[in-house]
Formats: structure tokens, sequence, C-alpha cells
């Protein structure tokens, strides 16, 4: 695993975009018209943005998987988050879904511990390479490094079909949550 840089925004938006294209989660944020993919690219030039930012952002060796990791605790309003906030706004929610956005995201901060987290915003293996134990090598590697900043591994997902994959590493659901479809939140201490 290594520390993508700025030059790699393209290549984790391409793999986080294609991986995410049919989330539920993702699709309720996105404004959904004939630019939603674009949407979907956008959204994950945020998150990229954010976790650069705020986090860190991973990729395999082989650049085929990548993970997007925040630091909530070091998460500033400041111009600069303003800017990218807006941004996202414009480019992806559209005015007209600011407030079920803003809904949605008071909803998940309520459930969300208050305390120190390693929160795992978003992890995707290109899909030609998927199945072939990518994934699984980083969210290993992910974990070790949650470990290592002693900080617990928070995350959400809506994709039922994961629950049992992250369930495989030590991950446990500890709420979930209803927008119209179930939002599943999971921890590993």
């Amino acid at each position: 695993m290594i520390k993508a840089t700025y030059q790699d925004k393209d290549r984790v938006v391409d793999i986080l975009a294609e991986s995410f294209d049919d989330n539920q989660s993702v699709n309720y944020i996105v404004k959904q018209d004939k630019k939603r993919n674009q949407r979907i690219r956008k959204l994950m030039a945020y998150s990229f943005d954010i976790c650069y930012l705020y986090g860190e952002v991973f990729l395999t060796d082989d650049k085929s998987g990548c993970a997007l990791i925040l630091f909530p605790d070091k998460k500033k309003n400041n111009l600069k988050s303003i800017f990218l906030d807006i941004k996202l706004v414009v480019s992806c929610i559209g005015i007209s879904n600011i407030k079920k956005a803003m809904v949605r995201e008071s909803k998940i901060k309520e459930l969300q511990p208050k305390k120190l987290m390693y929160y795992l915003w978003f992890i995707g293996v290109d899909q030609d390479q998927q199945n072939k134990g990518i994934g699984s090598a980083l969210i290993k590697e992910v974990i070790e490094d949650a470990h290592s900043r002693q900080r617990p591994v928070y995350l959400e997902t809506s994709t039922l079909k994961n629950i049992p994959w992250y369930e495989k590493f030590g991950f446990k659901i500890y709420n979930e949550l209803n927008l119209g479809y179930t939002l599943f939140f999971m921890k590993k201490e």
C-alpha cells in the first residue's frame, strides 16, 4: 500500500466512480439526471480532496485499488473546505437536493461516535481486478495503519453483499439508518 499523490487523483476517481456507480448511498446524494455519471465522478473527486487534506488516500502498489480515509477530528471549516463543499453542491448534489443531503449527513453524524476514529469513507478495486484478493489485502493494510495510529476503524455501507466481507475482517454492525434504503454502520475496535 502506498500513499497517493495528487497526481493519482484521476486514477482514484476512476476506480471509485466505477465501483460505486450503482451504490444506493452514493445515488441518494447524487442528482439523478443525464449527468449522473459525471456527478459521481465529482463526488469521488471531492472525497479525494477532503481525504487528501484531512486524512489519507491509499493505493495498492499496482494502483488497482484505493482507500479514502478521513480523520473527522482534523477536518476544519476553512475557506478551502467551504469552497470544496460549495463546488460539491453545484456539481454533484444539485441545489434541489441540498436539504435532503444535509438531513442525511446530520442523521449520520448523530449515529457516529464522538471520539477519535479512522473513518474508511471509500474502498474500491478496479473492476477488471476484482475477486483476486486485492481488496482483502488492501483492507488488511488499512486496518494495520489504523491500529498503528491507535484509532478504531468506522465505515458505513448500503451494500448488503459487502457486510459479510467486512465481518470477515472483524467489523461489526453497531447501528442502522433507514433513508429509503438501509445504511449499516460498522466498526472494528
